[in-house]
C-alpha cells in the first residue's frame, strides 16, 4: 500500500449491509472515527440506529433512481451486503439479486455520481471461473466493478469470518471453533479473520484513497 497518499478529513460515508456481521462493525467504527462526519446507512427496512452522524436512508434497491440519489455526495461507499441460501429458501435468482445486483449497481452509481472510493466485501477464492456458485458469483461481481472506472476500488477477500451473528448458524460456529484451533496449518489467505478486523482494514483503506484497484486477503488486511 502506498504511504504517500493523502488522508482527507471531514469525509462522508455510506454503508450497505450495516446490519450484517462486517457491516455492523464498519458502522460502529465509523461512528467513532473523527475523519467521518456523516454516515448514510442504506437499508431496506427501518433500523434503530441512533447517532448524530447517522442518516438512515430507507431504500428499495430495485429503484435505481433512489439508489443513485442515496449514493450521490458520498466520499466512500462501503458495501458489505450479503444473504444466505437459507434466507432465500434456495432461490438462486433471489440470492443473485442481493449478492450481485446490489453491489454492482452500487459501484455503477459510485462511478456515475463521482464517488471516489468503493469498498467491497467479497470472498477468498472469488473467481468467475469457479465451480462453486458462491465464489463464482463473487468473482462475477469483482469482474464487473473492476471495469467501471472508479478512481479507487478496494476489494476485501476474507476467508471464514469470526464474530457473533444475529442469526443462528450452528455449522458456522463449529467451523469457527475448528478454524481457530487449526488456523496455523492454513495458507495465509485462508486463515479465519475477525469481522471487526475486516472492518478496521476497510476504514483504513478508505482514508488512503489509493488510486486503482487493490485486493486484500488476510495478510494485507492485517497489515492495514
Amino acid at each position: 500500500m502506498p504511504t504517500n497518499v493523502k488522508v482527507v478529513e471531514g469525509r462522508t460515508a455510506a454503508v450497505i449491509g450495516a446490519t450484517g456481521l462486517v457491516g455492523s462493525h464498519v458502522l460502529a467504527q465509523l461512528q467513532n472515527d473523527p475523519s467521518f462526519i456523516t454516515i448514510g446507512v442504506l437499508v431496506r427496512r427501518p433500523v434503530p440506529f441512533k447517532h448524530p452522524k447517522i442518516r438512515v436512508i430507507l431504500l428499495d434497491f430495485a429503484d435505481h433512481a433512489s439508489f443513485k440519489s442515496a449514493v450521490a455526495g458520498t466520499d466512500a461507499l462501503f458495501c458489505a451486503v450479503g444473504t444466505t441460501q437459507k434466507k432465500v429458501h434456495g432461490d438462486r435468482d433471489a440470492y443473485r439479486r442481493v449478492d450481485y445486483d446490489i453491489p454492482v449497481h452500487a459501484a455503477q452509481f459510485c462511478a456515475e455520481t463521482g464517488c471516489p472510493h468503493f469498498l467491497l466485501v467479497s470472498s477468498v477464492g472469488a473467481s468467475s471461473a469457479s465451480r462453486s456458485f458462491y465464489t463464482k458469483l463473487k468473482g462475477e461481481v469483482e469482474d464487473k466493478v473492476k471495469g467501471m472506472g472508479i478512481p479507487s476500488l478496494s476489494i476485501f477477500r476474507p476467508s471464514l469470518l469470526l464474530g457473533d451473528r444475529k442469526e443462528s448458524r450452528p455449522a458456522e460456529r463449529i467451523a469457527q471453533a475448528l478454524m481457530r484451533l487449526y488456523s496455523f496449518l492454513l495458507p495465509s489467505r485462508y486463515k479465519p479473520i475477525a469481522a471487526q478486523d475486516v472492518a478496521r482494514a476497510m476504514i483504513a483503506a478508505s482514508k488512503r484513497d489509493a488510486p486503482g484497484c487493490h485486493v486484500y486477503h488476510y495478510k494485507e488486511m492485517r497489515d492495514l
